[in-house]
């Protein structure tokens, strides 16, 4: 039995856009047995969010030729199943692909998506004139309060979603109110992605879900003079995306029958301000001496993050009540250089000004920290990584 659990991230690292990269099928040759059974825990975890995880899972199968199942899938939205209290909430829905779909497989009950709003209230999306509608609605409509707002990827139509979530946010949640007194705070929003960019077939990287928040946050800030707050980020670099993540690697041991734990994990990413930046502050939460509790409130100190109208005390007592303590001491962090990350000192942002912090592509609620966007290895590419791994580990498969 091995010791050792992979966390392994997709684009930049196994696909580019829907073209596999070389070395992937190689690296899943010496990752699988001959009857296609991973030799140790394996989680791919994506800050994906267009999709359910089967879905995903599909694509990796045909992607890589070796059977992945949706319990090996973590996307972006998964650890919002944990999170509870929102899934009675009347929440309105931002992204791209099946939102309906993706909200009912997290546990959300009442769920509208921008379209929805929209049709409800065609008069709120004037920006694409051949759009607009020809006459006013007639009747008014009746439509519920929006309790909270769920940001799962970047969307379709930046303009519109932009726009009804701003209305929403100035209405408390009532878009057919006309915004007067400020309410601030304002609904809850969770946003499930904050990357900045990533790679497809392109030679350069494209924008991510993180360009999209980057643009509601000053968007609400030039309106209102007030940040827009957060009540939860999930998805990496945050910490417990990667908790969630070692309680899918602990169920794969305990469904193989193996009884001893697993100690280290590998976290293999493209992206420095997201793969390496979030498993190092996951092996910070790791190595606090300090209580569970202490340790998660240390870690989210660590990353310089608040919570705007949720106690950081409630936070710990979701998470004590969603996860079993874990069994790893430590999470590596490995970068590849076939994606987001480029060794080459011709690149438009010099690897110096990421690690040095002169150019900073993280989350604007997560101060820059040296020591978490630095790798503990550096590999050409996941097959690599791979041998790495084995050789750390003095693993020879059989």
């Amino acid at each position: 039995q091995p010791y050792f659990g992979l966390l392994v991230d997709i684009d930049g690292v196994l696909v580019r856009g829907k073209t596999p990269i070389p070395a992937a099928r190689k690296a899943f040759k010496k990752l699988v047995n001959v009857k296609g059974e991973f030799l140790m825990p394996v989680v791919f975890v994506t800050n994906s969010g267009n999709c359910v995880r089967q879905v995903k899972a599909d694509q990796l199968t045909r992607v890589l030729g070796v059977p992945i199942s949706q319990d090996q899938v973590l996307m972006s939205h998964s650890p919002l199943r944990m999170f509870k209290r929102y899934h009675d909430k009347c929440v309105l829905v931002s992204g791209q692909g099946p939102v309906m779909e993706i909200a009912k497989s997290i546990g959300f009950t009442k769920i509208i998506t921008i379209e929805m709003l929209r049709e409800a209230f065609p008069l709120l999306d004037t920006m694409d004139h051949d759009r607009k509608p020809a006459l006013s609605p007639s009747l008014p409509v009746k439509f519920p309060n929006i309790e909270a707002i769920i940001l799962f990827c970047e969307p379709i139509q930046w303009e519109t979603h932009l726009q009804l979530i701003i209305d929403v946010l100035l209405t408390a949640g009532n878009p057919e109110n006309i915004p007067q007194k400020l309410q601030y705070p304002h609904i809850p929003v969770v946003a499930c992605n904050t990357d900045l960019l990533w790679v497809a077939e392109s030679k350069s990287p494209r924008f991510g879900h993180g360009i999209f928040v980057l643009c509601l946050e000053n968007i609400y800030k030039k309106i209102t003079g007030k940040d827009l707050k957060y009540e939860l980020l999930v998805g990496k670099p945050n910490e417990i995306t990667y908790h969630y993540a070692e309680c899918l690697i602990r169920a794969q041991a305990a469904g193989r029958g193996w009884r001893k734990p697993i100690h280290t994990l590998y976290a293999i990413g493209d992206n420095p301000m997201t793969d390496i930046y979030g498993a190092n502050l996951y092996n910070r939460y790791l190595e606090e001496a300090s209580s569970r509790k202490g340790s998660w409130l240390q870690a989210k100190a660590a990353a310089g993050k608040q919570t705007a109208t949720v106690s950081q005390d409630e936070e710990v007592d979701v998470i004590a009540s969603e996860l079993t303590p874990g069994s790893a001491t430590c999470c590596k962090s490995v970068l590849v250089c076939t994606g987001v990350y480029s060794p080459s000192k011709g690149a438009l942002v010099s690897p110096e000004e990421l690690t040095t912090g002169a150019v900073f592509h993280g989350h604007r609620d997560f101060r820059f920290d040296a020591d978490l966007s630095d790798p503990d290895y550096i590999v050409p590419d996941i097959d690599s990584a791979v041998e790495l791994i084995y050789e750390l580990e003095r693993y020879v498969p059989k």
